[in-house]
């Protein structure tokens, strides 16, 4: 039985959005690693840079499960790298926030971060590449949509 053309395009942009997320957890790991970062670390503390949220707002924002994040979290105050604050919002709640070493750790990557998406821009071409930008939010918005809309698949 073969899929219908709806079908086959969703399968296409799943599975190469699947490869996609592969290859950049490959690439942030090279990135992340001099600086001693993985690029969970580097996700969840580049989450919190311009403010501090929960657990939960990290999640949320990186589209990643709570349990990850707080397992992630609590490694990054053992390190030294995050640290927890009081929440005015809710007690319980804490907010998670970078601490100078984790600031300076996700600073330590800018270098090979730009020079990175610089060979990336160059290789596809800086129009085309902020073309897929816009594709992939517009795809994310519509599953978002699509989600709020109904409860299953």
């Amino acid at each position: 039985m073969s899929e219908r053309p709806e079908q086959e395009l969703l399968s296409g942009a799943a599975l190469t959005t699947f490869r996609l997320n592969g290859q950049f957890l490959a690439v942030a790991e090279d990135l992340a690693r001099p600086a001693g970062l993985t690029a969970a670390w580097w996700q969840v503390l580049g989450a919190v840079l311009n403010q501090p949220l929960t657990v939960a707002g990290v999640a949320r924002e990186m589209g990643i499960t709570r349990q990850s994040v707080q397992r992630i979290a609590d490694l990054l105050v053992e390190r030294g790298l995050a640290e927890y604050q009081p929440n005015p919002a809710h007690r319980r709640a804490k907010l998670i926030t970078p601490t100078p070493a984790g600031r300076a750790a996700v600073t330590g990557i800018d270098p090979a971060h730009a020079a990175f998406a610089a060979r990336l821009a160059e290789a596809m071409g800086p129009d085309k590449l902020r073309d897929a930008l816009a594709a992939m939010r517009r795809l994310s918005a519509v599953l978002d949509d699509l989600a709020d809309g109904q409860e299953g698949p």
